[in-house]
């Protein structure tokens, strides 16, 4: 089989190769060894940042460190600047991989990563997914996403579809209409797995429900289900057994860190130590004991063009207490939920279709800091945002434009600029809610 995945990542300047070969050596080191390891790592990483990265030296204030633990917890607030002000020195924002976070938890921003870390991510994804016999190169996916609607961001995204044999069910109208349409590429196309937002992927399988039909009837060939942006709740995990047929593996990441946990084949929820270090912190930033819940603060061992050290992403969890320091298991998460848009022509789209429509917000200047959209009634939309300049008719007239595109005309918006947001118990926002039931 040809590897036009891999061959893809090559030509757009992402060592594979190199970036295989370490990944080799890292799932080589002992179980007694991997401590030294990860230590030697964390070290490496901080040094770096505090003798090349000039916002990272300013947040610590100092140039040197001795106590992993004194060293300060980076919330997204810190990214909120222009993303020239935060790359490491020879980094230019030609020269690194640069993308936009969804924003779910209501604070977006850019960031990058070094070529050789995001071909690291990538090497890491592919040899988790091997787990379940599924092949990026020539394995067939139905991808449960958005896309974006502008021409240009619309063809990359398609062409990247090719490269990695994935078919995509745009998610932004999941109306009875639409799941049909679905269920017949289902008949005609011989798809090894699916991929995609829980929220979507459990819709569909309501639709099945209401039909009385199990999926792996009419595509036998499907091997595993993959759910991930959003939490999965553990009747919607049995629903999608039920009428899917295959295994659901579970999936938590973030775009700017890596796959951060992933079910294995005992279904366990394998925490990834192969490019993350993941501490689990109270309220006080102390390191709590693996059966303890707390905040989830993320180091990225490989980034040298931007630093993770100590992220605190927005989640709260608990380490299983069997947990090693090769093979951490993630107990349970709590949060990451989306609501669903019910909308006045019957669509239903989920929460994250809103991932879609920040990107309309989002400026390199970090002049939106936060914000959430909450559902009030079928038509209407309240937008509360906090930024340091309140947003022109002109920008809420393409945020407005915006909405319209990806789910539809004639809704109603209103928007609030506030000094802060109200978050939830666990300190985290939820950017879309709805209250429409």
């Amino acid at each position: 089989m040809f590897n036009l995945f891999n061959l893809s990542l090559r030509l757009n300047g992402f060592p594979m190769k190199e970036a295989q070969q370490e990944l080799d050596k890292i799932l080589a080191v002992s179980q007694v060894d991997y401590e030294n390891y990860v230590n030697q790592k964390k070290k490496e990483i901080v040094d770096y940042h505090l003798k090349n990265n000039k916002s990272y030296q300013e947040f610590v204030g100092l140039k040197s460190f001795e106590n992993w633990n004194e060293l300060p917890i980076m919330t997204k607030r810190q990214f909120q600047k222009p993303l020239s002000e935060r790359l490491s020195e020879g980094f230019t924002s030609s020269t690194v991989y640069v993308n936009k976070t969804s924003g779910s938890s209501g604070d977006p921003f850019i960031f990058a990563k070094d070529k050789f870390c995001h071909a690291l991510t990538w090497s890491n994804i592919i040899y988790r997914f091997g787990w379940f016999g599924l092949d990026f190169n020539s394995s067939s996916q139905a991808r449960f996403y958005g896309i974006p609607f502008d021409f240009i961001g619309n063809k990359k995204e398609r062409i990247k579809d090719f490269l990695s044999h994935r078919y995509r069910f745009t998610i932004f109208d999941l109306s009875d209409k639409v799941l049909e349409k679905f269920l017949i590429k289902f008949q005609k196309k011989k798809f090894d797995y699916i991929n995609g937002y829980t929220s979507s992927i459990v819709l569909f399988a309501k639709f099945l429900q209401k039909k009385n039909i199990v999926l792996t009837t009419i595509c036998p060939t499907l091997k595993c289900c993959i759910v991930t942006s959003e939490m999965l709740f553990e009747d919607d995990k049995l629903l999608l057994e039920k009428q899917f047929g295959i295994p659901i593996i579970n999936e938590y990441g973030a775009s700017e860190l890596d796959l951060i946990a992933f079910q294995n084949t005992n279904g366990e929820w394998q925490v990834n130590s192969e490019t993350l270090f993941v501490e689990i912190l109270d309220e006080d930033n102390t390191v709590l004991p693996n059966g303890k819940e707390g905040r989830i603060v993320i180091t990225s061992l490989y980034n040298k063009a931007h630093p993770f050290i100590r992220y605190d992403i927005g989640d709260v969890g608990i380490l299983d207490e069997k947990s090693t320091t090769k093979k951490p298991i993630l107990k349970k998460l709590i949060g990451r939920t989306n609501d669903i848009a019910f909308l006045p022509s019957g669509k239903k789209s989920p929460g994250l279709t809103f991932y879609y429509v920040t990107k309309s917000i989002i400026e390199d200047d970090g002049n939106v800091k936060e914000f959430v959209i909450k559902q009030t009634k079928i038509n209407t939309f309240d937008i509360d945002y906090v930024s340091e300049i309140e947003l022109t008719s002109i920008q809420i007239q393409n945020i407005e434009k915006a909405i319209a595109t990806y789910l539809e005309s004639g809704l109603t918006f209103s928007f609030t600029r506030k000094e802060k947001l109200e978050r939830s118990k666990s300190g985290k926002l939820k950017q879309f809610v709805s209250l429409v039931k």
